[in-house]
This record gives C-alpha cells, sequence and structure tokens, in this order.
C-alpha cells in the first residue's frame, strides 16, 4: 500500500496559488482546475473536486498553495483523502505564511492573464519545471 500524500512543505515558486508567481507558466486547463475548490463542500464535489490537487513541480507532494488558500478542512478532498487513508493527516492543518490568492478563480484569473504573452520570469519559470521534469510540456 501507497503511503498517505503528504503537503509540501511551501508553495513551490510556480505554484498557481502564489500571488507572486508569475502568470502564464501552466495551461488554461490547469488554471480551470482552481475554482472547482471555491464553493462549500456539496459544491466543490459537484464540481468535481473531490480529489486532492497535488503539486504541479512535485506530484508525489499535496500541493502547499491549494492547503494554504483556505483552511484545509473546507476542503472536500482534504475531508475524504484523510477518511479514505489517501492523505496524511497533517494536511488538515497545513498553514503557510507565504501569500496566495484567497480563491482558486482569482488564482485562476492571475494565471492566466498572460497566457498568450508569458513575460521573462513565466519563461524561466517554465524552463525550470521543464528541466526538473523533462516529459513536463
Amino acid at each position: 500500500m501507497n503511503e498517505p500524500a503528504r503537503p509540501r512543505r511551501n508553495p513551490c515558486p510556480s505554484c498557481p496559488y502564489r500571488r507572486d508567481a508569475p502568470s502564464g507558466i501552466w495551461a488554461a486547463e490547469e488554471y480551470a482546475l482552481l475554482p472547482r475548490y471555491d464553493g462549500d463542500m456539496v459544491a466543490q464535489l459537484t464540481a468535481g473536486a473531490g480529489a486532492a490537487f497535488h503539486c504541479h513541480s512535485t506530484p508525489a507532494l499535496l500541493c502547499a498553495g491549494w492547503l494554504g488558500h483556505r483552511d484545509p478542512l473546507d476542503l472536500a478532498a482534504v475531508r475524504v483523502g484523510i477518511a479514505a487513508g489517501l492523505l496524511d493527516p497533517e494536511a488538515a492543518t497545513y498553514a503557510t505564511d507565504v501569500a496566495l490568492f484567497g480563491s482558486g478563480a482569482a488564482a485562476a484569473a492571475h494565471g492566466v492573464r498572460d497566457i498568450e504573452a508569458p513575460g521573462p520570469s513565466a519563461v524561466e519559470a517554465v524552463r525550470k519545471i521543464m528541466r526538473a521534469r523533462p516529459g513536463v510540456t
């Protein structure tokens, strides 16, 4: 049996929830996933947000920005994942002092803003991700 997924220690520099992450790093489809986690429990499950959100840079770990952007116990996927033994219980108490967007909708709006013309910091972030994860395109 696999070990339960643990949170990343801090949101990675390219985390879509980070306020200081460049816009335009990830595909529009990735940003479109973020608002699914914004509603109450029923809305999250109806929107298809019953699964945990893993880190784009370190997929074996839970996305620290996702966990930290609101109370983790307000995320249906956290409650379900812990109950099913898929997530480490420490996910329920995760907190960070990194500045994050307060909602997936705000993070997504920021992220897609520069997709068509990413700035130099976004281009460099993508290069770093591609070096670290050669299969990512």
